[in-house]
């Protein structure tokens, strides 16, 4: 059986990849297309299949190395190939006793080495537009190789290392951290030191190789040639301190998309260790870095952080069933939590005498009866809303992601809490400043309808501008509503009850609506709140000013 090498085929345009992975063994056999090893680059894995039908020899690369193009990575024996006449010949041919010659030793010739400038240009960054550079990743004095990271440049899109292309010493630095550079720009100077190649000298006497080669004590089959086993990888050199501490990241070995994932999990790569070829920090050894960070995070006691519920076995205490959550119960609660962390809340507390309102509510029972059309509170509270955003613009605010700026709505949609046998859902009443209370209601049954069916659009749930959240229906004199961020306000109504209130000469029975207004306090302060209310109340106590 012959023995075939496999080289690293096409990358696709990749000048050098890592292995990251063998995947057979010394000995197994493999068919054809079988996955030999797993080459990774800045943006992509791909496997090498096998070429050959047979088993594998030895791997001729370790798990961590570089290769490129061309690169020997194993040794396969094929199945089935023909063994080689050689011997054969060798049996039938008559010995002749033949001295074999004796190559003199070639002198040593020390080669001579010559320096040079060699300037380093921005290769082909597939566009003409001028992008950020984002880390200086050399220092005057270092020794790069071939390869090896200059630079990194940062477009709206992505990231791209300049690498070098040559070996040598940096002699000087010709971009800064923030210039902008395009194609064929000037990176850096570096010092190449070449080496003059002696003229190659046969080891074997002219005369006496012919009959070496004739020779049949000589001939023998032929070895399959052995590729040389890879150089052992060494550790690059730590970076200098001062040079460390002027670009933490920018002295550290790691591809793009490596520093692009850094950035995005607020990891300084200087941190972090890397189990990758000379040192080079991969995907893993970041995940790995924030896991840690994770798992040894303080908690809250210790002044940061958030502990872990401790788990229960709920069983030692009597019998018990495991009910899955539904989806929505699952978003419900992501929600809450995630406002509830980030939105620092304040709630204010009001009563509003709803009494002719509630009045004037019955008296449309007839025409609501005539209508098909049943109006609720709800319907006027979700009007005075939208009146009370028009009048008191800071609660149709959102602040923007920056954290810098708000941003100022100028439509004004309401959004009401639904509890249904799914979960809470919050369908929205758009524009319900521009609609009546006969509307309003109609749309309210409508929606109501569906949510409890089951058949909201998810359209009919998004761009609400402030939440209404009423538990009239079903009682309590109060509670703190969570603001359902990016909104910065809802309000939470509980169950009105007859109270007696003073009216300057004497006690009148009165309906009461207990009103709670939870608001983001990094948008709204007390004074915006205290206006809120008081406007809201007003329109609730005399329905009169809706129509004004």
């Amino acid at each position: 059986m012959a023995v075939e090498i496999v080289t690293v085929p096409d990358l696709g345009g990749a000048e050098s990849v890592d292995v990251i992975e063998l995947s057979v063994a010394p000995g197994d056999a493999v068919e054809v297309e079988d996955s030999l090893l797993v080459l990774e680059s800045d943006k992509a894995t791909m496997d090498v299949p096998s070429p050959y039908q047979g088993s594998l020899v030895k791997y001729l690369v370790a798990d961590g190395a570089v290769v490129k193009v061309g690169d020997p990575i194993a040794e396969i024996e094929v199945a089935g190939a023909a063994e080689t006449p050689a011997a054969e010949s060798v049996a039938e041919a008559e010995p002749v006793a033949v001295e074999p010659a004796v190559a003199e030793p070639a002198p040593a010739v020390e080669p001579s080495q010559t320096s040079s400038e060699q300037l380093i240009l921005v290769p082909d960054i597939g566009s003409d537009d001028e992008i950020d550079v984002i880390e200086i990743s050399v220092a005057i004095g270092d020794q790069v190789e071939e390869g090896d990271t200059l630079l990194v440049l940062e477009s709206d899109k992505a990231t791209m290392d300049v690498p070098s292309s040559h070996s040598g010493k940096v002699i000087k630095i010709l971009a800064a951290e923030g210039n902008k550079l395009r194609t064929g720009a000037e990176v850096a100077i570096l010092e190449v030191t070449s080496a003059a190649s002696p003229e190659p000298v046969n080891s074997l006497d002219p005369v006496n190789s012919s009959e070496q080669i004739n020779s049949p004590e000589l001939i023998k089959s032929p070895e399959p040639a052995k590729a040389p086993e890879p150089a052992p990888v060494t550790a690059a050199p730590a970076a200098p301190a001062s040079q460390a501490d002027s670009s933490p990241s920018g002295s550290v070995y790691a591809g793009p998309a490596v520093r692009m994932l850094a950035r995005e999990l607020g990891v300084r790569l200087d941190k972090v260790t890397g189990t990758g070829p000379r040192g080079r920090v991969q995907k893993d050894d970041v995940n790995s870095y924030v896991k840690a960070a994770l798992n040894s995070a303080p908690t809250a006691a210790a002044g940061a952080g958030i502990p872990q519920v401790p788990a229960v076995d709920f069983s030692q205490f009597g019998d018990i069933e495991t009910v899955a959550m539904s989806k929505i119960q699952k978003l419900t609660a992501a929600n809450m939590q995630r406002n509830w962390l980030n939105v620092p809340h304040v709630t204010q507390f009001d009563e509003a005498d709803i009494t002719e309102l509630e009045g004037f509510r019955k008296s449309l029972k007839d025409e609501g009866e005539k209508r098909g059309i049943r109006i609720t509170p709800v319907s006027f509270l979700i009007k005075a809303l939208a009146t009370s955003l028009q009048a008191n613009p800071a609660f149709n605010r959102s602040l923007a992601g920056d954290g810098e700026n708000y941003i100022q709505k100028h439509y004004c949609h309401v959004g009401m809490a639904v509890d249904t046998p799914r979960g809470l859902v919050v369908p929205v009443i758009k524009d319900a400043d521009q609609k009546g209370i006969w509307d309003i209601s109609a749309e309210i049954a409508s929606l109501a309808a569906s949510a409890r069916e089951g058949k909201l659009k998810p359209a009919q749930m998004q761009g609400g501008c402030f939440t209404l959240s009423s538990l009239g229906a079903i009682g309590g004199t109060g509670f703190t509503p969570i603001v359902n961020s990016p909104e910065v306000g809802i309000l939470g109504v509980s169950k009105s009850q007859m109270k007696p209130v003073w009216n300057g000469s004497d006690f009148a029975p009165r309906l009461m609506l207990p009103l709670a207004l939870s608001y983001d306090h990094r948008v709204i302060n007390g004074g915006d709140a205290g206006r809120f209310m008081t406007y809201l109340v007003k329109l609730l106590s005399d329905i009169r000013h809706l129509a004004l």
